[in-house]
């Protein structure tokens, strides 16, 4: 990605909705160009779709918290098909460092939580785990795949 493409992006970002013209005003680059940079991008793979975030999409689950799970041995693949059954696992990121991997939960109530904490606690090969709650979301971007 150039700085040309950084900067449709992160208009994009703030703009979903803004057409090719609107882009090339506000950002002073010709309408052929952002519209040959927006393609160039789709097709690359860059720009994986467009969403709408609804104020019920923030406001899905009441307790949501990051858990960095520690795995022992080599049953990484198991453990995300394991948590992927769970519809309280919003999505599951590997890492580097001492977590292999970080789940995001997201429940209707404490008692849910904790509930489904134990859960994912009992599975044999996590060596260890440790969660946060997450209480409020100051900047929230949705990539959704076409």
């Amino acid at each position: 990605m150039n700085n040309t493409d950084r900067k449709i992006v992160n208009f994009l970002r703030h703009s979903g909705r803004a057409t090719v013209t609107e882009i090339s005003e506000n950002l002073g680059i010709s309408r052929a160009t952002v519209k040959a940079r927006m393609e160039k991008l789709s097709a690359d793979g860059e720009i994986l779709g467009y969403s709408v975030v609804l104020k019920s999409d923030s406001q899905t689950h009441a307790i949501r918290g990051l858990m960095m799970i520690e795995i022992a041995g080599m049953a990484s693949d198991a453990i995300v098909r394991r948590l992927s059954g769970y519809a309280e696992v919003l999505a599951i990121h590997s890492t580097n460092g001492r977590w292999d991997l970080i789940v995001e939960l997201g429940t209707e109530t404490l008692e849910e939580f904790d509930k489904l904490l134990g859960f994912i606690r009992q599975i044999k090969e996590i060596k260890s785990s440790e969660t946060s709650l997450l209480l409020s979301t100051k900047k929230q971007n949705t990539i959704v795949r076409d």
